[in-house]
């Protein structure tokens, strides 16, 4: 072989090297491009990361921030309770809450004004035929000639009756003590018991110690506010400490009318009952309270369990027809028959209606109780057999409620425990709807704690309840309170 042929067997072969070499630096260029292609793919994915975890995050902000706005408007979605849907007492109830409950109304504006109406017949003071003192008034001079009215005829024109207060200052009297010597046999003779050695000279009387009890008993204020009192009005400075002495004087002497009251209270048919929290002496205690129509007693006791009523009242609870709420307490005793309070269970009802208002179910419970109170105030008198009531309750009654909130099952539960108590007072007309009474007068123990806090001691406590007892007791009988307070001096 030539070298020609050689040469011309070597160049094709060169040529082809050199195409594969230019082929591997395009494939190097590529996968250099490649690799600078997935480096800034994974950076752009390590990013996506790191913002999907943020996103991640911000989620789980937002849904910790839902379920907490969620358990707020569970809060507004259910109604909170007070006086009027629960048997909770006023005297629990907030200054805010009591007054939306207070002007909360099912009433529609008039678009009237308040106040009397446009030919209303108003009311006035009525005059007194037999004023404490008398003064004439008239002209002394003529306004259109200046001369001297002195000696001219004078004619009534009207009369107006002015009221006023005196100046409110004790009246101090001394009394001076005298011994009498007897002429013939030289005794002698007081008319007086003798004074105690070490006694005041100056004692107060029984309008001062009558105004004191009232002012603690009555208008419930604390015996700081009655020291201001007696000494801003009266300039009178007088101890707390004669304040104690004196109530309990007052305890004392009013001790028959208590046994009075509570001997009158056995022997009655119908007797309303309640109980409330007392704070004394640093613990827990409980006031009672049992009234009818005509008396009032309260009592303190330890705790809250039917007990308290056995110890005090024993068999003769035997025969009375009781008027109550729910407490367990009252059904443990063996009264003659029960009446629950159907206010407490509208009340209630008032409370499923703003749970949830689109069922009916505790609407048409709160309309049969309502007409029935309604049926026995356009009868006060009648004797009104209760069985069609029971019916259509006993229809509701069977009425599923599993689909509703538990707070429907939990009444109808009680609704059918209390079913042979609730419309008593139609077949008995001496029997009320409610215990409402009853919850008045014990309130005014809550009204006292309220204005001092609490009550210092068992004995402190036993005298309040014991002067609320007459005061209440006197208000049935339409006398005033403060004669019956000034009766005990």
């Amino acid at each position: 072989m030539v070298v020609s042929d050689i040469f011309r067997t070597f160049v094709p072969v060169n040529e082809k090297v050199t195409d594969i070499s230019d082929a591997l630096q395009t494939m190097a260029d590529e996968m250099r491009l490649m690799r600078e292609t997935i480096a800034s793919q994974h950076s752009d994915i390590c990013q996506l990361n790191r913002n999907i975890d943020r996103l991640n995050a911000d989620l789980r902000k937002r849904d910790k921030r839902i379920e907490e706005l969620e358990t707020e408007l569970a809060k507004y979605k259910t109604p909170d309770k007070n006086s009027g849907n629960s048997s909770t007492p006023p005297s629990k109830e907030s200054m805010k809450d009591e007054a939306i409950r207070r002007t909360k109304t099912l009433r529609k504006p008039t678009g009237r004004k308040p106040g009397g109406q446009k030919g209303h017949e108003g009311s006035t003071l009525k005059m007194t035929q037999t004023p404490d003192e008398t003064e004439d008034v008239s002209a002394n001079y003529c306004t259109k000639c200046g001369s001297s009215l002195e000696d001219c005829e004078r004619i009534l024109d009207y009369v107006t009756q002015v009221v006023s207060i005196p100046d409110l200052k004790p009246v101090v009297k001394e009394i001076r003590h005298y011994v009498t010597v007897c002429k013939q046999c030289g005794e002698r003779i007081q008319s007086h018991a003798p004074r105690k050695r070490g006694s005041n000279a100056v004692v107060y009387d029984a309008t001062v110690k009558s105004l004191v009890v009232y002012l603690s008993v009555v208008m419930f204020l604390p015996y700081g506010r009655i020291e201001n009192f007696f000494k801003e009005v009266f300039g009178l400075d007088i101890s707390q400490g004669s304040f104690v002495n004196w109530v309990n004087e007052a305890k004392k002497n009013a001790a028959p009318a208590i046994e009075k009251i509570k001997e009158c209270i056995m022997k009655s048919a119908v007797v309303g009952f309640d109980e409330s929290g007392l704070y004394c002496n640093k613990k827990l205690d409980w006031t009672w309270i049992a009234q009818t129509v005509y008396f009032t007693l309260l009592f303190h006791g330890s705790g809250r369990s039917h007990k308290e009523l056995e110890s005090r009242f024993g068999s003769s609870l035997e025969r009375m027809v009781a008027v109550t709420d729910r407490h367990s307490a009252y059904f443990t005793l063996n009264f003659l028959n029960h009446q629950v309070c159907v206010a407490h269970l509208l009340r209630e009802l008032q409370y499923l209606n703003e749970l949830d208002t689109e069922q009916e179910w505790s609407k048409k419970v709160e309309s049969l109780l309502q007409e029935a109170v309604h049926e026995r105030n356009e009868n006060p008198q009648a004797v009104i057999d209760k069985q069609p009531w029971l019916i259509r309750l006993d229809g509701l009654l069977t009425e599923n409620l599993e689909h509703m909130a538990e707070q429907f099952g939990q009444l109808k539960k009680g609704l059918i425990k209390c079913r042979d108590y609730i419309f008593n007072f139609l077949e008995n007309p001496a029997i009320p709807p409610d215990n409402n009474a009853s919850e008045r007068g014990i309130r005014k123990v809550k009204i006292k704690m309220k204005n001092s806090g609490t009550f210092r001691s068992d004995k402190g406590a036993d005298a309040f309840l014991d002067l609320l007892s007459i005061v209440e007791t006197t208000k049935k009988h339409n006398n005033s309170p403060y004669a019956a307070i000034r009766a005990l001096f």
